[in-house]
This record gives C-alpha cells, structure tokens and sequence, in this order.
C-alpha cells in the first residue's frame, strides 16, 4: 500500500512539472511574439543640444531597430532616410526625408530655420504625418525659388494639439500630391501662396492666421484638372491674402468653420459649393467667384447652408460672380455693395434668406445680364472634383502662376 502512495505522489509531482514546462514555454513564445511585433515601429528620440562648447544631434532608437537618421558635416542638418516615428526637439536648419516607406514627425519646441532651402523637405516618402506638440517655428528666407518652407513630393498629414508658426519668402506649407491637415494651430506668413496642396487641400479642424502675398489657401494641379480640390470641414480663420483667400482649380467645398477673409476674391473655383459654415468676405473684385479655371464643366455657385456676409470695394466689385450657374438653396447671404450678383448663365433660388444692403429679397439681380455662357448643369461634382458635361477651360493661378 505504501509503494502504492509513493507511485501516485511521484505521478502528481511529474505531473506538475510538466504542467510547469508547458506554461514556461507559452510565456516564452507570449514575450517572444511580442518583441517582434515591437521591433517593426521604430521610434527615434533626436534633440540637438546648443551650448557655447558645444553642437550635437543625438539619435536614441527605442526599439530594437537600427536608427535610420544620418547627419551631414553640420549636426543640425538631420537625413532620415528610413520609415519610422520620430520625436524632435531643439534647433534645426533642415530636415530631410528620402525614403520609400511611412514618417512620423513628432515636433514638440522645434525651431527650424534655413535661408538655402525648405526648412523640412520631404524627397521621397509614402506617407509623412508631422504631429505638432507644443510651439514650433519654421523660418525660411533664400534668394532661389523656393516652393515651401514646409516641401513635401509625398501625401502630407499634419496633426497635434500644438502650433506651428512659419515664415517663408515663398510659399509657407505645400505637398506636391494631397495634402491633409486634421487640427493644430497655424501661423503662417508667406510672400506668396499660404498652403498648397497639388492634388487636394483637405481640412478638418484647427486654428489659421494666414497673410499670404498670393492665395491663402489652395490647390490646382496642372496636368490633371480633375484634381485640385479644397474641401474643409471644420477651423477657424484668419485669411489675409493678395489675391484669392481660398482657391480650388476644380471645387471648393465648405461644410463648417467659421471664416474671416481679406482678399481681391475671397472664394475662388471652377464649383464653389458652401453647405454650412460661417463666412465673412471684405474683397476689393469678386466676394465669391465661379470662373473658368478648369475643364470640368460650367462653372456654378451652389449654396446649401451657412451664414455668408460679404462686403465689397467701390468700383466694378461683385458680391457673387458666376461665369456660370448660381443656386441658392438655403442659409443667409448678407451681401453689401454696388453689384451683389452676376452670372452668364441661369440663377436659381430656391431657398435661404437674402439681404442686399440692408434689405431683404428673393431676386437673384444679375448685373451683366447673362452677357455670357448660356445654359444650366443638372447634378453637382464628386468628392473628387468631377463633373458632368466637360468643357475646355483655361488655368490661373496665384502670384506666381501656380
């Protein structure tokens, strides 16, 4: 009986030491399995330290990954050259991206100033989203021809809860394909255009005092005009600008905001459609213009919503110009000066409460009386820009043509 026990107390210890095996190896395989999954995001903590004995870039990778960043002859110079996140702070005079995969700039107290060249230039990239923390100030002053203090070939995202200030002698933020900017704080000061994007502007939140010595704010894309769309959903701004506030080759879409404008046009696209939003416009030629500035087809004002209140310059001033269509279909449309509408094709309204210096009416006026293009546009573009029944246009741009 005894050897009985004995057998059945050793089956018991071996029983759980097995049992103790089995769960050593799964909490292995549990840590190991983690490890690789956090060796594919890298993220590089890089702060510059200025003394008087001193000027060094340090690089710390916090994962198991090689650091991908590289300095030139001058330290405050950074070359990232692989896809990552990565954390800045401190002075720098550029920062360069040249690779094939995802960047994560994390810019938190950055000072970036370069007068031979975009402060950040993104050569090469799949994505770059730059995520502001704190007050961060771009500078950029060179005598070439410079397309943005912030110049990105590459879709740019920029996001964060801090600000960015920047100074260019040229244009102050652009991207060379779509250009997405979700919340922050923007102080941008620029000789010409403000922000650019090529392919789309697209806006969903933030805070913007713009002075720009071309447009405030824009897209157009030159080789293909069924791009070049403004879309914004939602911000506050301050837009003081030479020429157009907001300019979309093919559309400009706002659906919420809240907007101050000084410009010679406040409004610009081949298709301006306002659904919501609060928009007030001091122009000196047209509050909001619907011009040929694409081929995608007649060019119309579409007003669905909001409160609009335009105020424009002596001379030959056109609150809402049209070489189009126009239809209102809802909000209210403040509108003062000499000519508060003007259209060469058909005018709808449908909707909404009108006041033309001081005194409401349901007549869309037209002071040209339809001197040129003929005929309405059933339907409306897509979120992309495209409309029905295309027609050869021409483009415009900025102070520089863009």
């Amino acid at each position: 009986m005894e050897n009985e026990k004995n057998k059945n107390v050793k089956k018991i210890i071996l029983g759980v030491m097995a049992l103790g095996v089995i769960i050593g190896i799964a909490v292995c395989f549990i840590i190991a399995y983690n490890n690789t999954k956090g060796s594919n995001i890298q993220t590089n903590v890089i702060s510059t330290n200025n003394s008087s004995t001193s000027n060094t870039t340090t690089s710390q990778n916090t994962s198991s990954g090689s650091s991908s960043v590289a300095s030139t002859s001058n330290s405050k110079n950074l070359n990232i050259t692989d896809g990552g996140s990565y954390d800045l702070s401190g002075e720098y005079e550029s920062v360069t991206i040249n690779t094939n995969k995802e960047v994560i700039l994390n810019l938190n107290g950055v000072q970036i100033t370069n007068s031979s060249g975009p402060a950040i230039n993104v050569i090469e990239a799949k994505t770059v989203t730059i995520v502001l923390s704190g007050d961060n100030k771009i500078s950029v002053t060179t005598t070439e021809d410079l397309d943005g203090a912030i110049y990105s070939k590459a879709d740019l995202v920029l996001a964060g809860t801090g600000s960015l200030e920047v100074k260019s002698n040229y244009d102050g933020i652009v991207s060379k394909d779509t250009l997405l900017i979700k919340n922050g704080t923007y102080i941008i000061n620029s000789d010409d255009d403000g922000i650019r994007g090529k392919d789309s502007v697209e806006i969903q939140d933030g805070n913007f005092t713009i002075n720009a010595g071309g447009d405030g704010i824009k897209s157009s894309n030159d080789e293909d005009t069924s791009l070049g769309y403004v879309t914004i959903t939602g911000g506050n701004y301050n837009i003081t600008a030479k020429s157009d506030g907001i300019q979309g080759i093919t559309k400009v879409t706002i659906n919420g905001g809240t907007y101050n404008i000084s410009a010679a046009e406040g409004i610009e696209a081949t298709y301006v459609k306002i659904d919501d939003g609060t928009i007030n416009i001091s122009a000196s030629d047209d509050g909001i213009n619907a011009s040929k500035k694409s081929n995608i087809g007649t060019p119309t004002i579409e007003i669905n919503g909001g409160n609009i209140t335009i105020k424009m310059g002596q001379g030959d001033t056109d609150g809402i110009d049209a070489n189009g269509n126009i239809y209102i279909n809802g909000g209210t449309i403040n509108i003062t000066g000499n000519s508060p509408f003007d259209y060469d094709g058909t005018a709808q309204y449908n909707g909404g409460t009108i006041i033309v210096n001081g005194e409401q009416t349901n007549t869309i006026t037209n002071q040209m009386m339809g001197g040129g293009m003929k005929g309405g546009m059933p339907g409306e573009m897509n979120q992309n820009g495209n409309m029905p029944n295309g027609e050869e246009m021409q483009m415009n741009g900025g102070r520089r043509g863009r």
